[in-house]
């Protein structure tokens, strides 16, 4: 009896060895599945991160399909560059035939990428919008989207982040012998690339305050041409007469010399926003009131009766046109903008109107009578 009550303990000793044994043979062979793909993705292979990744999942919503271009697998080859992987722990559920394996993974900063993104984007439509006298606002393509994050992978920086993710294998046996496969699922793909899948739809990775700065900032690195597009200075003139076309053009290079920004207070509520800037522009006022006095001197004149009303009117604009020419004032107004977050971004409507009348202030539209009404 003796013999027996020693040896059902060693019994039991063994057993559960064994079981600990058949357990840390499928671990390793679970841990090997993790590693031999993810490897691949530590060895920059495009055709595994396209296996994981493809290009059109990065932004789901574009349709277009186009040739997978030398620079669309860059990016990926940069992304993936400084990526690496801890296995934490393998979690074995035989009876479903199922495992999961906790890791560390090291991404590159891909909220960091994904704000970039989204103010380089807008920038690109702001600036493709003024682009032509056709000030209106651009689509951008699947291809300039990859082409736009190319850019700032090569010209960026960015810090690397950790993140826990956890993946999911199914097992499949054959010929006796188990093998275990990674279940490729929306979350796993988006926790390979650090969440910047999820950051890129993110409605909310520009604030307002943010938005307004995008739009800010790159107007005031227009072109004078550029600037007059988007500004839509046509709208001042309704002819193709050269003294408002003039006018237009002296405008333009007014507030091209003139603007600049700081930006103020920002509201919230709900899907709406409002954000306050200090717009600098010319001094619509001092060129008004000064235009006007030397207008009423000159109508007030003998010389006006004997003008005559063409005379009249090109005297009008010859003078406006010479007291914005000369203007140095400038003036400094509280502007208030309006956002509308469409679940997509933060949007200013009508953007160039917008942006035209706090920078053009009281001559966003001009002064100067028509001839036709002058002649009535």
């Amino acid at each position: 009896m003796k013999s027996v009550r020693f040896l059902l303990p060693l019994l039991l000793l063994l057993y559960t060895f064994s079981l600990c044994g058949c357990t840390s043979k499928e671990e390793k062979k679970i841990e090997d599945a993790v590693k031999q793909e993810l490897d691949q993705l530590k060895d920059l292979d495009s055709i595994t991160t396209q296996k994981y990744i493809s290009y059109q999942e990065l932004f789901p919503g574009e349709p277009e399909d186009i040739t997978i271009s030398s620079d669309i697998e860059e990016v990926f080859s940069l992304f993936f560059q400084d990526f690496d992987y801890k296995i934490l722990d393998v979690n074995v559920d035989k009876d479903k035939q199922s495992a999961q394996a906790n890791l560390r993974l090291i991404t590159l900063d891909a909220h960091a990428l994904a704000e970039d993104f989204s103010k380089a984007q807008l920038k690109h439509e702001i600036s493709q919008s003024a682009s032509s006298e056709e000030a209106t606002e651009q689509t951008i393509s699947l291809e300039e989207r990859y082409t736009l994050l190319n850019e700032l992978l090569k010209s960026n920086d960015y810090q690397t982040v950790e993140r826990n993710c956890t993946i999911s294998l199914d097992a499949s046996n054959k010929d006796g012998e188990t093998s275990w496969e990674i279940r490729r699922t929306n979350t796993l793909e988006n926790d390979l690339v650090g969440g910047l899948m999820n950051d890129l739809t993110d409605p909310d990775i520009l604030s307002p305050e943010d938005t307004i700065l995008v739009y800010l900032n790159t107007l005031k690195n227009m072109t004078a041409e550029e600037l007059g597009n988007y500004l839509n200075a046509d709208s001042i003139i309704s002819t193709e007469d050269p003294a408002k076309i003039s006018l237009a053009e002296a405008l333009v290079k007014q507030v091209h010399s003139t603007f600049d920004y700081s930006i103020g207070e920002t509201t919230v509520s709900g899907y709406t926003a409002t954000v306050t800037a200090n717009i600098t522009t010319f001094d619509s006022d001092a060129i008004l009131e000064n235009y006007q006095k030397e207008l009423d001197t000159y109508l007030a004149s003998v010389d006006a009766v004997i003008d005559g009303a063409q005379k009249r009117y090109e005297k009008s604009y010859s003078l406006l046109l010479e007291y914005i020419e000369k203007n140095t004032a400038t003036k400094t107004v509280e502007t208030t903008f309006t956002l509308i977050n469409d679940g997509a971004s933060w949007k200013l409507e009508d953007a160039g109107t917008v942006f035209g009348q706090a920078l053009f202030g009281t001559l966003s539209s001009s002064p100067v009578e028509d001839k036709q009404e002058t002649n009535g």
